[in-house]
């Protein structure tokens, strides 16, 4: 009877190893732990025969290992100090010399940007920065010289004669312009055959920026009274002030429209005797020009008060 009861339990647990695989699984664990007691380690031990036996146990990799995939014990400060190292590492010889910021540790940075760039970066800067303006210089330069060589053959085209070009002393940026012509029904035109004048002579320069700039333009002879011509032989024109003047002008059209300026103003060949032969300074003409441009800027272009000249 005793064995029969007990063959009957053996069926029993069995049976509800088989069906229910959770409480198999956990009869496994705890049957790998050693308990369960001897039906369960004989039914383990045929299961286990039947798949083929335990698995075989893996090699530990070592701490850190390239095959690890989690950090042991001693990765994470093994990559901190990895991370770390660099910022120690000596900067490169050319970096020290030429005083790069950043090179060194953080006590030789900090010392870095007290002191400044070194000699050799400096001198690169300077060098730097010195060609940008060198190489704006040359364009306008190029820039012209090649508008005044096309203004003296457009001049030397002209078919009326109008005016006529001399370089200062070969420069192509002072010129000696002449007038020949003004309105023959004005009185200056008078005045010019009764003085045998043939022409009216004025200096243009061009500053370094022209065209994008007006040339300074004065008149050196005969000594002129009112048509717009002031002391020292400058004049008084709108389009000759940086507010008032266009790349867009020529040469030709200044004059032609200084000839207009002249017999509008009633420009007249002074006649007095003494002053008649007091030829206009340079020095004399640029002071009277910032002068009326300084005035004009105030009112505007229209008569100002007597009170400012």
């Amino acid at each position: 009877m005793a064995t029969l009861l007990r063959k009957i339990g053996l069926i029993r647990l069995h049976n509800r190893d088989t069906e229910d695989p959770k409480h198999h699984h956990n009869n496994h664990r705890a049957g790998g732990g050693g308990g369960g007691g001897p039906q369960s380690a004989a039914l383990r031990g045929k299961g286990g025969a039947k798949s083929g036996g335990h698995k075989p146990p893996q090699q530990p990799h070592p701490a850190g290992g390239a095959g690890d995939a989690s950090p042991g014990p001693g990765k994470g400060k093994g990559k901190r100090a990895a991370e770390l190292a660099p910022r120690d590492k000596a900067p490169p010889p050319a970096a020290v010399a030429a005083g790069a910021p950043g090179a060194g540790g953080p006590r030789e940075r900090a010392a870095g940007a007290r002191a400044g760039p070194g000699p050799a970066a400096a001198a690169a800067a300077a060098a730097g920065g010195s060609l940008v303006p060198a190489a704006r210089q040359q364009h306008c330069a190029q820039v012209r010289s090649r508008r005044l060589m096309k203004e003296l053959r457009d001049i030397a085209r002209l078919s009326d004669r109008f005016i006529s070009v001399e370089l200062v002393d070969e420069s192509l940026f002072d010129w000696n312009v002449k007038l020949h012509q003004v309105d023959k029904d004005s009185v200056l035109w008078q005045d010019m055959k009764e003085t045998n004048t043939e022409f009216i002579l004025l200096n243009l320069t061009f500053p370094d920026n022209f065209p994008f700039s007006p040339p300074f333009m004065r008149v050196l002879s005969p000594r002129l009274e009112n048509g717009y011509v002031l002391d020292g032989g400058a004049i008084c024109m709108e389009l000759l002030t940086p507010r008032g003047w266009s790349s867009a002008y020529t040469v030709e059209a200044v004059m032609r429209q200084f000839a207009a300026s002249l017999v509008k103003g009633q420009g007249r060949i002074c006649r007095k005797a003494g002053k008649s032969k007091k030829s206009f300074s340079r020095k004399e003409a640029e002071a009277t020009f910032k002068s009326l441009v300084k005035t004009h800027e105030k009112y505007g272009w229209v008569t100002p008060p007597v009170s400012d000249g």
